[in-house]
């Protein structure tokens, strides 16, 4: 064949492989309610900005008839470009490919864009719809995943990485979405699992389906595997864009500043009424935090995982924030396993990438029961004391009610390198509750009394007066200031100011050892 020859095989073969695998399969695709890998960047990307790489790539594999089925860009598409006019590195599977299986080319293309992301300082997006490993190229093809997991690893806490699932995702290609920072899937068409529902058959006799072993709702509210469960593969990827816009690019830059006509110094009345007077009444978190944000904005994470601890984004004067918050109308807002695990690795991401952490505090302890201690409370709460300890971002925290007991010390106290602590009138700071001290220090002198319910009761109050107060601690230096609800935007958009240049170290390590 000519040079000439070759050169228009190599054009026609350009043009043929916008089709990956062919319209048979692209119709396929359509009817199972998925876009094909390019119509998915497409929407994810600024109209007309990818820039696709490695277009020519093909499989290097000969055997089991592989030789003649050669596909241009071996089931991804990989490229650079940009959302909101920010530099972002994609890839993309292509299922029509040989079910979007990874090869050892198809990883070296995922390989190339996650060397140049972080060269570059920019994040790193994968959709992923793969039947996972080649089974046709064995070793090279694990090695490939190998390969990806290695970069996913040394990305971390250097650019931030994102995984959308949009279609199967099982054995070994799980662990590369599960080392990024988030992980968005597809309702009813996305799947992440080991093992599949009929390994899981012949091994432990279950009978489940794709959806409830590794749906995105499972993720989303049992297993704590996926961040967000989105009604459709363009809501999916809106989150993705949405989320990108609180983040910086990497771990050298700031998150973008974006302003609004929300006065910095708006006050809002509305807070001074919202604590109930009863101490156990619940009430939702999640008003505090719209009321005081820019333009009532709050885009939580992982919002029905461990619902007891909000977290997500926001902005105050501009700035991004990360917002840390019990929830009492979930369990009291108690801290338990799975709420300080979420709240932990929260809590990393954002000092590993220079946003500053805003915790709202009302938390009566941590979950007791055997079920908590034996499933290892106690190391799992120490992961979120580790990641509020280490963390050298500006942490602004607020205490609207509770903070009890080993609970306050966590919850970015002033004893944990707090920088600006403040507390609302409403603030109980204690051991334990009222009623808790009373019967344990009283229990005694209660008994011997004639009217033991009234004894108790007088003690509860003294007891209240006295200690469940802000203002023993703000006596101590513990907390900055006693505010009225209402001053909450103003002061916490002044302390943001105030620490924007705030310079904090750790000890010299290689790295730390935190209770996993």
């Amino acid at each position: 064949m000519s040079s000439k020859e070759k050169i228009r095989q190599l054009r026609d073969m350009k043009f043929r492989s916008t089709l990956g695998g062919g319209e048979a399969r692209i119709k396929q695709q359509h009817a199972k309610g998925k876009l094909t890998a390019l119509e998915r960047l497409e929407l994810l990307l600024d109209k007309g900005s990818l820039v696709e790489l490695d277009r020519f790539v093909t499989h290097r594999s000969a055997d089991f008839g592989m030789a003649d089925q050669k596909i241009l860009g071996d089931g991804v598409i990989t490229g650079y470009g940009t959302i909101d006019r920010r530099l972002v590195y994609v890839y993309s599977q292509d299922f029509t490919v040989f079910g979007g299986s990874l090869s050892e080319t198809q990883a070296a293309k995922i390989c190339k864009i996650m060397d140049l992301a972080m060269k570059n300082g920019a994040p790193v997006i994968g959709l992923n719809d793969s039947g996972g490993a080649r089974i046709q190229e064995g070793v090279d093809s694990l090695g490939g995943y190998a390969d990806i997991f290695l970069r996913n690893t040394m990305a971390s806490g250097v650019v931030p990485q994102i995984s959308v699932i949009m279609g199967p995702c099982a054995g070994g290609a799980v662990y590369s979405p599960a080392i990024t920072d988030f992980i968005v899937m597809v309702k009813d068409t996305s799947h992440m699992f080991v093992t599949g529902p009929d390994v899981v058959k012949t091994v432990t006799h279950e009978q489940v389906s794709f959806e409830e072993l590794g749906g995105a709702l499972t993720h989303a509210s049992n297993s704590g595997v996926a961040h967000f469960a989105a009604d459709g593969e363009e809501d999916a990827l809106f989150l993705v864009q949405k989320l990108l816009s609180f983040l910086p690019s990497n771990n050298a830059d700031d998150a973008p500043v974006v302003r609004s006509e929300d006065d910095p110094l708006r006050t809002d009345e509305a807070l001074d009424a919202l604590i109930p007077d009863e101490p156990n009444r619940p009430y939702d978190m999640r008003e505090v935090i719209t009321r005081i944000m820019d333009d009532g904005d709050f885009f939580e994470i992982m919002q029905n995982w461990a619902a007891n601890v909000l977290i997500g984004y926001a902005r105050l004067g501009g700035r991004t924030v990360g917002i840390v918050a019990n929830q009492p109308a979930v369990l009291a807002g108690v801290l338990d396993i799975d709420a300080s695990t979420k709240a932990a690795r929260f809590v990393r991401f954002c000092d590993a990438f220079n946003i500053p952490i805003v915790t709202f505090v009302d938390v009566p302890g941590f979950l007791p029961g055997t079920t908590q201690e034996h499933g290892g409370i106690i190391r799992h709460g120490a992961k979120l004391i580790y990641a509020y300890a280490e963390a050298t971002v500006p942490k602004l925290t607020v205490i609207t009610r509770k903070a009890y007991g080993g609970a306050y010390c966590v919850m970015s106290s002033k004893h944990m390198r707090g920088d600006i602590n403040l507390a609302w009138p409403s603030a109980e700071i204690a051991v334990m509750g009222p009623e808790g001290a009373v019967n344990i220090v009283f229990r005694k002198d209660i008994a011997e009394t004639a009217n033991p319910e009234e004894t108790r009761a007088r003690l509860v109050a003294d007891y209240r007066e006295r200690f469940a107060n802000p203002y023993v601690a703000a006596s101590r230096g513990y907390i900055d200031a006693v505010i009225e609800p209402h001053e909450t935007r103003p002061r916490l958009i002044n302390a943001l100011e105030m620490l924007q240049n705030k310079r904090d170290t750790n000890p010299a390590k290689k790295h730390g050892n935190i209770p996993l």
